[in-house]
């Protein structure tokens, strides 16, 4: 939950009685320290609905995650600014009106209305042609389109799908008895970037679909674009005898059954990469520009794929914990991830990311640098391997391979320090039992 941003605002009603009003203006907040706009994924109260502290107000989209917004006090919602599926609303931007019970909230809606002009950028100084007079409607045609009439009345499958498709309900315009959206309105609306022109009609026989960004699949794209093209990335490539870790999780999990628990190979990664940055200390890094950060904990991403892209919840101080804590920890931080409910503590910062694509049968892959981190490894499956042997008479034996790389910013981890610490990790791996040293 984050504090949110209201500014006081002082109306006096033109009425007779002129009684004195306090609304509110409710703006957009930052739900992390880098965060510069979000989205209204969903309002959880109506116009005209008063609320009590701890209510939720409010679903917000972030890059990372839907998050609740609750009340901070008692009050009502007046006006609605911002409404269900607004996307890149910037923070500070005014997204609603709120008063008191009682207050005469004839104002509101004028708040409202400059709210939105200010938000508005100034269109651009152009010299154009002037247009030609459009003839006046006859007194037969139907009047034009309200959107003051059809902004807030929507059907509830029309609100469904627009939330699924990520459509602005603000947007679109409604067939329905007295202007509603109706979920036919939905469907037809073909969503497009600012200025641009469809060339053709939208057609339903048509062989794609055009999906639009999500604020978080936006920001994974900014994000991973910036790293490959700023961090100079090496990748160094190691396979990792598996055979000891697999015994040792088979006697672990007998032990567990009975709690319900069950470690995986995964857990035993996490663990020794905690171990690894111990000995190689300076791989917990991250590049800051003019300085290199060396950090004193391995605070782990984990990559976690969900519905709406790509998020890394943190296992804190993995170095402190056994594997049966970091199992528990990084299933439910997992969970949390899908269900998009994770908090921002859980997944801003980490000095170090794992990336596995083992359970997918991927035997060998690269993976690009969460900036600013210095490191990250990418985990595939563990296969049967034949290798040679010195105690089988036929000179060869079979051992089941972990296939490894480590992609590293050569600004803060140069090639010999990467080699070193993937050195160590694999000590670790091969001879899990120096993990309870």
């Amino acid at each position: 939950m984050s504090a949110l941003a209201f500014t006081r605002i002082l109306y006096r009603g033109l009425h007779s009685s002129a009684r004195r009003n306090a609304l509110t203006k409710m703006t957009m907040p930052a739900m992390s320290p880098t965060m510069t706009e979000g989205g209204i994924s969903a309002w959880k109260k109506a116009e005209g609905e008063p609320f009590s502290s701890g209510d939720v107000l409010l679903e917000i989209e972030t890059d990372k995650a839907v998050i609740d917004v609750e009340a901070q006090e008692d009050g009502l919602l007046a006006k609605i600014v911002a409404p269900d599926g607004s996307k890149n609303v910037s923070v500070g931007s005014t997204i609603a009106i709120l008063a008191e019970e009682g207050d005469d909230l004839s104002g509101a809606a004028e708040l409202a209305a400059n709210a939105t002009k200010e938000a508005s950028p100034p269109p651009k100084a152009e010299k154009t042609p002037e247009a030609p007079k459009v003839p006046e409607p006859s007194k037969g045609s139907s009047p034009p389109y309200s959107r003051k009439a059809t902004a807030f009345s929507r059907r509830p499958i029309a609100k469904k799908i627009a939330l699924e498709r990520g459509i602005p309900l603000s947007k679109v315009k409604g067939t329905g008895p007295d202007g509603r959206i109706i979920r036919e309105d939905v469907e037809k609306y073909k969503q497009l970037e600012p200025g641009v022109i469809p060339s053709t009609p939208a057609d339903s026989s048509a062989d794609y679909v055009d999906i639009p960004l999500s604020s978080m699949r936006r920001t994974i794209a900014a994000r991973l674009a910036e790293s490959k093209v700023q961090a100079p990335h090496y990748y160094l490539t190691v396979d990792i005898q598996m055979d000891k870790v697999l015994k040792l999780r088979e006697v672990f999990n007998k032990s567990l059954a009975d709690k319900g628990a069950k470690l995986s190979i995964n857990d035993f990664v996490v663990k020794a990469v905690a171990k690894a940055l111990e000995d190689v200390p300076e791989a917990n890094s991250a590049w800051l520009g003019d300085t290199i950060r060396q950090y004193k904990k391995a605070d782990i991403s984990i990559a976690v794929a969900t519905p709406t892209g790509l998020i890394t919840p943190i296992v804190k101080d993995v170095g402190s914990k056994g594997l049966a804590t970091i199992s528990a920890e990084a299933k439910a931080l997992a969970k949390k991830a899908r269900d998009g409910k994770l908090s921002p503590h859980e997944y801003q910062g980490g000095t170090f990311t794992i990336s596995n694509l083992g359970m997918y049968d991927i035997s060998h892959f690269t993976a690009i640098i969460n900036p600013p981190q210095s490191c990250i490894l990418a985990v595939g499956s563990t296969k049967p391997s034949l290798v040679p042997s010195a105690e089988d008479e036929r000179g060869f034996k079979t051992v089941n391979v972990l296939n490894v790389t480590l992609s590293s910013d050569h600004r803060s981890v140069d090639g010999a320090l990467g080699a070193r610490w993937l050195t160590a990790f694999k000590g670790y791996l091969e001879n899990p039992l120096t993990f309870m040293l």
